[in-house]
C-alpha cells in the first residue's frame, strides 16, 4: 500500500469546515475523498495537517492518503481536480514513506488573516476577507503582535469549546502589513488552538482601532482568560496559508501569495 501527500487549495464559503460529517453537509474532506476515491476505484480517506472550520479557506492545506493503486503523480493530479468543484484544487501529489503524517509530522503551521477597512465593504472582497468600519493604524498592531512572541499560554484566546490538551504553543511569528485600505497578519506557530488566530486578530482590531495601547495584547494574554481578548473575527478573512515538514520528505513548496494579489 502506497502512501501520498497533497497538497491542497480551496475557497471555504460553501462548505463546512474540512472535516467530514455524519449527513450530507458539504465538507471539503468530503468531496476530496469523493474524487480521490473514484480515481483510485477504491474508498479513500484523507487525513489532513488541520481542521479548518466553516468559511475559512487555504492557499495549501496538506493531507495524506493509502491506496492499493497505482497511478502516477500526474495522473492522480488530473483525476481528481477533473472531479473536483472549481473552489478546491489540488496543488501536487507526492509519494510519501508510512512515516509520513500529515498532522503529526508537521512541524509548524502558517496561517493569513485578510481584512480590509474604510467607508463601504469592498464587494469583490466577499467572503475572502473580513471588513471593519473605519481606520486603522498599523504601528499599534505591529508594535501589539510584538508582545505576544514566544512560547505561553494562550487560553485568552481559544474557543470556549476548544479540545486541545494543552494551551501552550510557541508563537514563532505575528506581523501586520497595510496595502492601501486591506490588512494581512500572519501567524506562524508549532501549533494552533480553535480560533486562536481570529482572536490575536482581534486584539490587534482592538489597538489599531485606537481603543487600548499596544500593552493591552500583553495583558490579554497574562490573564489567560478569553472573557478578556476582545472581539473574535469572523472566519471569512482566514486562510491556511502553509504547513512545513522535514525536508526529507521532500515536499514540493507552497505556493507564494503576496498582498498585491488581493488588491
Amino acid at each position: 500500500m502506497q502512501r501520498y501527500a497533497i497538497g491542497i487549495q480551496y475557497l471555504g464559503t460553501a462548505y463546512h469546515g474540512w472535516q467530514r460529517q455524519n449527513n450530507k453537509i458539504p465538507t471539503v474532506q468530503a468531496v476530496l475523498e469523493a474524487a480521490v476515491s473514484q480515481v483510485a476505484n477504491e474508498p479513500v480517506e484523507l487525513v489532513a495537517a488541520g481542521r479548518t472550520d466553516k468559511g475559512v479557506h487555504a492557499f495549501e492545506q496538506v493531507a495524506h492518503f493509502d491506496t492499493n493503486a497505482v497511478r502516477d503523480p500526474y495522473n492522480w493530479l488530473r483525476g481528481i481536480n477533473a472531479l473536483v468543484p472549481d473552489d478546491v484544487s489540488v496543488s501536487w501529489v507526492h509519494p510519501v514513506s508510512q512515516s509520513f503524517h500529515a498532522r503529526f509530522s508537521a512541524q509548524r503551521r502558517t496561517y493569513r488573516y485578510f481584512l480590509s477597512c474604510g467607508v463601504v465593504s469592498p464587494a469583490l472582497l466577499m467572503n475572502r476577507a473580513a471588513w471593519v468600519y473605519g481606520d486603522l493604524a498599523l504601528a499599534p498592531m505591529q508594535q501589539a503582535a510584538t508582545y505576544l512572541f514566544g512560547r505561553h499560554d494562550f487560553s485568552a484566546f481559544r474557543a470556549a469549546d476548544c479540545q486541545a490538551h494543552s494551551p501552550v504553543k510557541t508563537l514563532e511569528r505575528l506581523s501586520v502589513e497595510q496595502t492601501g485600505n486591506l490588512f494581512v497578519f500572519e501567524a506562524q506557530a508549532d501549533g494552533f488552538l480553535m480560533h486562536m488566530v481570529r482572536n490575536l486578530v482581534g486584539v490587534l482590531l482592538a489597538v489599531g482601532k485606537k481603543e487600548y495601547p499596544p500593552e493591552w495584547a500583553r495583558q490579554v494574554l497574562q490573564r489567560r482568560d478569553r472573557r478578556h481578548r476582545g472581539v473574535a473575527m469572523p472566519p471569512q478573512g482566514l486562510y491556511m496559508a502553509a504547513v512545513e515538514y522535514d525536508p526529507l520528505f521532500g515536499l514540493p513548496q507552497a505556493p507564494q501569495w503576496n498582498l498585491e494579489m488581493f488588491c
